[in-house]
């Protein structure tokens, strides 16, 4: 007999041994079916207790509603168990499986019009199969969570980013606007200081003309007053005084002198004013024609606050987002381009190892690539600080007349060339030749940095800012 569980053992009648139906609760706290205690209680003839022999007073035992409860709802779980197992058709127990419907049979079914011609197994061999079918999706979906959870720890990583990040642009944007309003003020002062100084040299020129013409009012009026005077006398005495008179009379002080450019010259200081300064701003501020994208940037690399130099450095912890290139030690420019011509200027240096050209957008970033035109690279570099390579397959060697400092890439998206060209004196060090389908950015790699050495940048030279009017 099959071993019975506890709360099994619980709900038995300790008279019939089967579950209870209907028990009722004695005095002395056992539990008995009613059927049961009445046939007990005739056949002894006195009303004791079937498991412990305690007299119970006279009338009849109240239901243990509780208990019936349990018991009734065990008796349905049995009833829908053993309706499980057997065919809901033929009344016969579900011994084989299906595998077309894909669900249990009788072996009547099995030879019904029905199942006749359809794939069937025993269970215990359908179930071992279809477990381990399930077992194998089981492993697919926990290899999926540990996807998810993967992804999710990565996406909250790169929302800490994102946090960071924009953190940090920030402080380069007040830090740039802070030096453009120091440009802005220190030219306000200098300009203010201009119009105080002609302010300060042309009072004092009118305050020396002011004293000069103020001494001339008071020796005039002075020569004014004897003349009245004398006009007032006696003739004889006004004859006496005549000579005196008429040298006095005839003033030397000449007509008051008309003052020229006396006033502040307004048109110098305020006349194209903003022009003047946004024209005076082309000194300071620098235009390249292409940047780097940070966001593509191996996690060793380092750019300049204005992306527009790259360095070899110590390792950031950077998000692993689809654009970065992580296969090797490069960064891509933030333009691309499907169309046109196009050129830049690379400030090499002293390196001894870099490359730069370009690259189309499909290009392996995330795993092992070789910097071939077939994988979408077309790129010249140095190695090792003396030979110079052209990165066709195979490679080619470039013998060069001078190291070049400076080397201007050229690329003519609609003809599919890419030029390289010495800055220096403006020889062609080596030109590729494709076709173009897809966006192409710009390349550049600064190579490794050796233990304790400086390592050398790249740099994007600067185009020649002018201000026209036209």
């Amino acid at each position: 007999m099959a071993a019975i569980s506890v709360s099994e053992v619980d709900l038995l009648c300790p008279h019939c041994s089967e579950i209870y139906d209907l028990p009722v609760l004695l005095k002395c706290g056992h539990n008995i079916c009613r059927v049961c205690l009445q046939k007990f209680w005739e056949c002894k003839g006195c009303r004791e207790c079937p498991v412990c022999r305690t007299v119970s007073v006279l009338g009849r035992p109240p239901i243990n509603l509780p208990l019936k409860i349990a018991a009734d709802k065990y008796q349905e779980q049995n009833t829908n168990n053993r309706n499980q197992e057997v065919c809901r058709l033929h009344n016969e127990k579900l011994k084989i499986f299906c595998h077309n419907d894909q669900e249990p049979i009788c072996l009547v079914c099995q030879t019904s019009r029905l199942h006749k011609v359809h794939e069937c197994s025993p269970v215990e061999e359908a179930a071992e199969q279809k477990k381990t079918e399930i077992s194998a999706m089981l492993e697919s979906l926990r290899k999926k969570l540990r996807l998810l959870n993967k992804t999710m720890v990565q996406w909250e990583e790169t929302k800490t980013y994102i946090q960071s990040q924009a953190s940090q642009c920030e402080e380069a944007i007040k830090e740039g606007f802070e030096k453009l309003h120091l440009f802005l003020r220190e030219e306000e002062k200098s300009r203010l200081k201009l119009l105080k100084q002609e302010e300060q040299i042309k009072t004092q020129v009118m305050s020396e003309k002011l004293e000069n013409i103020k001494d001339q009012i008071k020796t005039l009026s002075s020569t004014i007053g004897y003349i009245e005077a004398d006009l007032r006398a006696k003739d004889l005495t006004f004859l006496q005084d005549y000579k005196q008179t008429k040298k006095r009379a005839k003033c030397n002080i000449k007509e008051p002198e008309c003052i020229r450019d006396i006033l502040i010259y307004s048109a110098k200081h305020l006349g194209l004013l903003k022009f003047g300064i946004w024209k005076k701003m082309a000194n300071i501020v620098t235009c390249v024609p292409i940047i780097l994208d940070p966001n593509t940037a191996q996690s060793n690399l380092k750019l300049s606050e204005e992306l527009t130099c790259v360095q070899y450095s110590s390792k950031q912890l950077l998000p692993n987002n689809p654009e970065r290139c992580t296969s090797r030690v490069c960064v891509l420019g933030a333009t691309s381009f499907t169309f046109g011509k196009h050129s830049w200027t690379v400030d090499v240096g002293q390196g001894k190892d870099w490359y730069i050209g370009v690259a189309q957008d499909s290009i392996k970033r995330q795993s092992t690539a070789f910097l071939y035109p077939t994988e979408g690279f077309w790129v010249i570099g140095l190695c090792k600080g003396d030979s110079f390579w052209a990165q066709t397959l195979p490679r080619t060697k470039l013998v060069l007349k001078q190291k070049p400092e400076r080397i201007t890439v050229q690329l003519d998206y609609d003809k599919g060339k890419v030029v390289f060209i010495n800055a220096g004196d403006l020889t062609k060090i080596h030109t590729f030749k494709d076709r173009f389908t897809e966006r192409i950015f710009p390349y550049f790699s600064p190579g490794l940095c050796e233990d304790g050495k400086k390592c050398n940048p790249l740099k994007i030279c600067p185009l020649t800012v002018k201000v026209d009017v036209e």
